[in-house]
Order: structure tokens, then C-alpha cells, then sequence
């Protein structure tokens, strides 16, 4: 996904911050004076209120000594939710047959520039997607300007049953 030179910044400085208390960088993203850090357990692809604020008191001390916003922002960290954003190459593999809208910076040939459907996976850094309109489309990975998943009954079923599997200690195909 693209971003700004200081979100790019933000990015280097605290990620150690977040994988030190064994969490993944999931987002970041500055949009006005609002800086949004998603995060998440890796394990479990989610994060508990009481680690959001954890996590946001730790970002916060580091963001306050190194001052590269340079002014008043406000930092909200959260976890990634059901119909999360996707943000690499290994989210489009690892939901793979779910439903996703994905925007492009640039339009297709077709002069298209948003898409839905349901992922394919990702092949040669291009996502596959099977749409209603166009039938399955390559999109440049590069060209993604934001792209998420939609909430439907299958993605929270499938949310719940990994969820108890991570409770059970057993895992399952999915």
C-alpha cells in the first residue's frame, strides 16, 4: 500500500515497538491530525481492548520523545476487526476465497479503478479476483490504494470457528 514519507517514517519507529510486545503492524496510516495504528496478535489475527491500550501508552511515550509528527495529532490503536483491511501480499493469499473491495491508484486498461469480488489469491505480485462484471481479474499490487474485506456470514463464520479452534488447542483445514 502507498504512503506518505512520514507515514513511511512512523512505520520504521515503531514497529520494534509493537513486535517487542509480540504483535504484528497490521496499518498505519495518517489521515489530518489523527494518527490510526492497527495491530495484532499474530496468532490469533486480533487485539484485546486492554492490549490496545497498553500498546497505545508505549506508542505514545515513543511518539512524544522523537516528535517527527511535529504538532497536536491523536493516536488511536485498534485491532484490524472482521472486515479488515488487507495491506500485503500474504493477507490476499490467507484470505483466499473471501469477498474484498479493492481500489487502485491508477485504472485498468479498462479505465476501471474499483473493484469486488471474491479473492483468488496472489500470483507474479498481481491479485487474483473473481468479479461478477469482468469474471477473474489480475491487479497489480503496486497500483492498490486500499482494499478490504467485506463482511459477510461466511467471513464471520469462518472468524468464529478459528476462534474456537485457537480455544481448543486444535486446528482444522479452513
Amino acid at each position: 500500500m502507498k504512503q506518505t514519507e512520514l507515514e513511511q517514517r512512523l512505520i520504521v519507529l515503531l514497529t520494534p515497538v509493537i513486535e517487542h510486545r509480540g504483535y504484528r503492524l497490521v496499518s498505519l496510516r495518517m489521515h489530518g491530525p489523527t494518527l490510526e495504528i492497527l495491530a495484532e496478535d499474530p496468532a490469533t489475527r486480533r487485539l484485546g481492548v486492554d492490549d490496545c491500550a497498553v500498546l497505545s501508552r508505549e506508542l505514545s511515550a515513543v511518539l512524544d520523545v522523537e516528535d517527527i509528527i511535529g504538532g497536536a495529532y491523536k493516536l488511536e490503536v485498534g485491532s484490524p476487526g472482521i472486515d479488515r483491511p488487507l495491506v500485503n501480499m500474504e493477507d490476499f493469499v490467507d484470505f483466499a476465497g473471501f469477498e474484498a473491495k479493492i481500489e487502485l491508484d491508477t485504472p485498468m486498461p479498462t479505465g476501471q479503478k474499483r473493484f469486488r469480488g471474491r479473492l483468488c489469491g496472489a500470483k507474479n505480485n498481481e491479485i487474483l479476483l473473481d468479479t461478477e462484471d469482468q469474471g477473474s481479474v489480475a491487479l497489480p499490487f503496486r497500483n492498490i490504494q486500499k482494499a478490504k474485506l467485506l463482511l459477510t456470514d461466511e467471513l464471520i463464520k469462518h472468524t468464529k470457528t478459528k476462534t474456537e479452534v485457537k480455544e481448543n488447542g486444535t486446528s482444522a483445514s479452513c
